[in-house]
């Protein structure tokens, strides 16, 4: 499996520079990272995918030979973002053992296709594809199929959770939108998943407690940003954090066991799960019963002739059940996208009675 190998080590632990600005900021901050004893790979990025044109985009083949330069001196393997098949070349070149694909870069499959092309047979190599920016298992699923397709071994290849984009407001950069990646577990049970709460956070001050969640949810490790001087970044300085940061991050995680033998365990989680179903149970009677409802009012539109969507209603009724959100002790982002799906599934509904 090449230098590196995927599953050997759980939690493991990649970390380094958002970007490889100097010699001196990458090896430094390496050499510190190493030191802690609890990094497996070094990462940073040389070429970067800026929205703006202008902005920092990297340092480009010099950024690889510093991290090359790391790797001689630590002896860790080292990671760098690829967007093309010319950056993969050239990553291959310089010894890089783990090349991950960005967000921007899984929402496009010819991008992918064109990464795949240029690992052709390479079985060696470990790729870490992050989930596309936009909600879409698919796009994700498909850059595994294309990677296998081309001979990459399935156990080579592992995911990275960064967190998604979405119309709203949140305290996070980019939506964990947990649910998904569960799902996408799910689909995909032998894959390593790794979470990212540096791109999910934008900020060091949730780090601890998304990389804390991660860690409940089994994830296999995670990848956090480090610069030895974050404020002074070239890019993302403010999810940044010093590699004493991240090594007082790391320890602070408790990375919990899969399950155990205590018959009084079992016992307990049998009763609240049987609590669960019946409640469950419950809720979704209650929400077939209002679908219910919403189709007697499409009826009622229809044969008056009104539109479904009528203005204010619904901003009315998001405002009255978040306003409750500290009373049920539910977050507003929960409450929020219950809402969203209710409303979607009731216009929907409306829509078949109207056009019946």
């Amino acid at each position: 499996m090449g230098n590196f190998e995927l599953d050997s080590r759980k939690p493991f632990i990649i970390s380094g520079p958002c970007s490889a600005e100097t010699e001196e900021q990458t090896l430094e901050t390496c050499r510190r990272l190493a030191a802690t004893g609890l990094v497996d790979v070094l990462r940073a990025g040389v070429w970067k995918p800026r929205t703006n044109p202008g902005s920092f985009e990297g340092v480009g083949l010099k950024g690889l030979a510093w991290m090359s330069a790391a790797k001689a001196e630590t002896g860790l393997p080292i990671a760098v973002e690829v967007a093309t098949s010319k950056h993969v070349e050239s990553a291959l070149e310089f010894g890089v053992d783990v090349l991950w694909i960005g967000a921007r870069t899984t929402v496009s499959p010819f991008a992918i296709q064109d990464i795949a092309d240029a690992l052709r047979g390479n079985k060696d190599i470990v790729v870490l594809i992050k989930n596309p920016m936009n909600p879409d298992l698919a796009l994700w699923a498909g850059a595994i199929a294309r990677l296998e397709n081309v001979g990459v071994d399935i156990k080579n290849i592992g995911l990275i959770h960064r967190g998604f984009s979405y119309f709203g407001h949140s305290k996070y950069r980019n939506a964990p939108m947990w649910h998904l990646v569960l799902e996408m577990r799910s689909r995909f049970p032998e894959m390593a998943m790794i979470c990212d709460p540096s791109h999910i956070c934008g900020t060091r001050q949730y780090l601890q407690e998304v990389s804390q969640a991660a860690a409940d949810m089994r994830y296999d490790g995670l990848i956090i940003e480090s610069h030895i001087c974050p404020d002074k970044a070239l890019s993302d300085a403010a999810q940044q954090v010093t590699p004493d940061g991240l090594e007082e991050l790391v320890k602070g995680i408790r990375w919990r066991a899969d399950s155990t033998d205590d018959p009084e365990f079992a016992k307990a989680l049998s009763v609240f799960r049987s609590e669960i179903d019946q409640i469950d149970s419950e809720v979704f009677d209650l929400l077939s019963r209002r679908m219910k409802v919403a189709e007697q009012i499409g009826r009622v539109k229809r044969d008056n002739n009104v539109a479904i969507l009528q203005g204010g209603r619904w901003t009315s009724i998001v405002e009255k059940v978040v306003a409750q959100a500290q009373k049920l002790d539910l977050s507003e982002d929960f409450l929020k996208t219950v809402l969203e799906a209710i409303h979607i599934e009731s216009i929907n509904r409306q829509n078949k009675v109207m056009n019946s």
